[in-house]
């Protein structure tokens, strides 16, 4: 299988090179895909050495599938010309998350809805994966009325730049900033821009995206997203309120068995979850399992994950698993042998 990937060279681009040879997807020629600057360098996947190429040549060169990590504007520009190719685009910008024509998937959510038809796939927002994750099961059993979220998210979804804002503040040394503000040993209660109602687009994002992935726009949710100095991933209390009461240990039960989590959860022994053990792990941990005392039917959570795996790079691998798994991606026979061992 030919796979493009777009935006190799970033944070997420080369989490999402790690993700693909982690797991195993059935890469037969990389083409890995960057800036102007980056064509005509290498990167390393797999043992072998690719020549990062432009954007044009990777559409000539009809890639079966295309994961874009490389900012709205180009998805929206380079995703069509793909898709015409007949390559499955699955992009982790904000381009398409909100076109009612193109889908928006967490594999273990709402992957039912692919189809071959679907030739662009929006990744959702980071935050908003790991939240729903831990949400659809508990949705099925007892219905959502209302959701309040708030975030910790860590410098690294912001990319390499805010990365380098925090270590070079912790040295005391000075540097280019990605925020307004110093980030270590502060918050900012600003995730990308402010929108007209005070909320900011990522926090907006949460809640438009949450609707469309659950299949509900019922559901009322609102959120208040803040950048922490934290590297290991993302951290999200949330407060859960349902159409009907729940029990506790059933509400554990149904996330101990849900796909994609790990509950972690015993007070008594100091255990939760915390971005230094969600970091480089696939899964969504959820703990401090609670009841509000202060309503009826509302449950406290707190859910933690890898931003930059599930919230990003491992989504848009598992989506391309289901659709191999489901025969909408499909592995091609080489058709000599010199075209087997030309990757």
């Amino acid at each position: 299988m030919k796979v493009a990937v777009v935006g190799a060279t970033g944070l997420v681009g080369s989490k999402m090179l790690q993700v693909l040879q982690e797991r195993n997807f059935p890469v037969t020629k990389l083409i890995p895909v960057a800036s102007e600057r980056s064509v005509g360098k290498s990167i390393r996947f797999n043992g072998k050495r690719y020549k990062i190429v432009s954007m044009a040549d990777a559409v000539a060169k009809k890639p079966d599938v295309a994961i874009f990590s490389a900012g709205g504007s180009v998805s929206k520009e380079w995703a069509p010309k793909f898709a015409e190719q007949g390559t499955v685009v699955i992009d982790n910008s904000s381009a398409w998350r909100m076109e009612p024509d193109r889908p928006l998937v967490v594999p273990e959510v709402n992957a039912h809805i692919l189809t071959k038809k679907d030739k662009i796939i929006a990744n959702p927002n980071c935050s908003t994966i790991q939240m729903v994750v831990a949400l659809k099961p508990l949705h099925d059993a007892y219905t959502i009325k209302r959701v309040v979220v708030s975030t910790y998210q860590s410098v690294t979804g912001t990319g390499v730049k805010a990365v380098n804002q925090l270590m070079s503040e912790r040295k005391g040394k000075p540097g280019d900033k990605a925020y307004p503000y110093p980030i270590d040993l502060n918050l900012l209660p600003h995730i990308d821009v402010f929108t007209d109602n005070g909320y900011t687009k990522e926090e907006m994002k949460m809640v438009n995206e949450t609707k469309k992935i659950m299949g509900d726009d019922s559901i009322r949710v609102t959120s208040t997203t803040v950048r922490v100095p934290v590297m290991g991933g993302h951290s999200e209390a949330v407060n859960v309120e349902f159409e009907r009461d729940f029990d506790l240990k059933e509400v554990r039960q149904i996330l101990e068995k849900a796909p994609g989590i790990i509950v972690v959860d015993d007070p008594a022994q100091l255990k939760y979850p915390m971005p230094l053990d969600a970091h480089d792990r696939d899964e969504v941990f959820v703990g401090r399992i609670r009841r509000d005392e202060s309503q009826p039917n509302t449950l406290n959570l707190w859910i933690v994950a890898d931003n930059l795996r599930k919230g990003a790079a491992t989504n848009a691998v598992q989506i391309a698993e289901y659709l191999l798994e489901r025969g909408i991606l499909k592995v091609r026979k080489p058709k000599t042998k010199k075209e087997a061992v030309s990757v």
